[in-house]
């Protein structure tokens, strides 16, 4: 009781603070928790004439026909491997963009360095697949013109091999997203105290040793967390982005989870008739494997770093 009466004192001591709380935990729960009750869908055979709660229970028939589809490992893999590609070549690069830029001396270069930097953020997903699209042209992009002035002839068509997709695909979200993700490691960088430098520069330390041994070690925790908050992603890739580049050629290597769901759900791309119970069991089994990957993560972090989420 005690408890009980000690937080409402604090909710009617500080009522603007949970009145602003208010809009978020409501959005929270009508656009994250309420849907939640529509995932039993996918042990179900559902029907809209039925609704929800009277289409017949099938227990794991759904998953168990996407385990036995011939697109499963196909799909699986691609995943795997754009996200594993990706966060492998993206995730260190803000890392050492931060502590190079933190190294710089001239306060005006190093604003003009981050603005610019920053600026491909704000691109939206279909400008930047639109950009793509137009540079990587064999016949009239920037790359096709290139290549016709240098050989006199044209250009193998890049947009439509499927090797080259993962490598498009990543790239690119490389060059518009680590000036942005930077930003929580230059912040980092910003606590780490100064005496610690000036130590070490009596001491005779280069300004590369300070990097490694006083920077670096400083923002370790950051890295730490932020490499577990990108391994519950693993499974999940941009569906816009994916979905705008792919085209027929390269479907071999552009199909994944978050586009095959979406096709099997709204019946695009060859199928006819939507699939309701079938894409959500397909969605179910994305996120109970970012969520194993997580706790698996964290759980790692945690016994060998003490740095975790939870």
């Amino acid at each position: 009781m005690k408890r009980i009466k000690t937080t409402c004192k604090k909710i009617l001591r500080y009522w603007q603070v949970y009145l602003f709380l208010f809009i978020p935990v409501i959005y929270l729960l009508l656009f994250c928790y309420w849907p939640m009750a529509g995932l039993q869908i996918a042990f179900k055979k559902f029907s809209l004439a039925d609704g929800i709660w009277g289409s017949p229970f099938v227990g794991l028939y759904q998953f168990e026909k996407f385990f036995r589809s011939y697109e499963f490992k196909r799909i699986l893999k691609n995943t795997l491997l754009i996200s594993i590609y990706s966060i492998a070549a993206s995730f260190p690069i803000p890392i050492i963009f931060a502590l190079l830029l933190n190294s710089i001396r001239q306060g005006k270069f190093s604003k003009c360095v981050q603005t610019i930097t920053y600026i491909p953020h704000f691109i939206s997903t279909v400008v930047l697949v639109g950009m793509i699209l137009q540079i990587f042209n064999s016949r009239v992009g920037l790359y096709g013109i290139i290549y016709q002035a240098v050989t006199g002839h044209l250009p193998e068509d890049i947009l439509s091999k499927a090797s080259a997709f993962p490598h498009l695909y990543v790239l690119s979200g490389i060059w518009q997203s680590f000036g942005w993700d930077s930003i929580i490691y230059l912040a980092a960088l910003t606590g780490i105290s100064q005496e610690l430098h000036e130590a070490a520069q009596i001491d005779g330390a280069s300004r590369f040793k300070r990097l490694l041994y006083i920077d670096l070690p400083g923002i370790l925790p950051t890295i730490t967390i932020m490499l577990i908050l990108n391994a519950g992603r693993v499974m999940s890739i941009g569906f816009e982005k994916v979905y705008l580049m792919q085209n027929n050629l390269n479907l071999s290597a552009s199909e994944v989870i978050s586009t095959y769901v979406y096709k099997i759900g709204m019946g695009v791309g060859g199928t006819a008739i939507p699939d309701y119970s079938y894409s959500t069991a397909i969605s179910l089994f994305n996120s109970v494997i970012n969520l194993m990957l997580i706790c698996t993560v964290n759980t790692v972090s945690r016994r060998l770093s003490e740095t975790s989420l939870w």
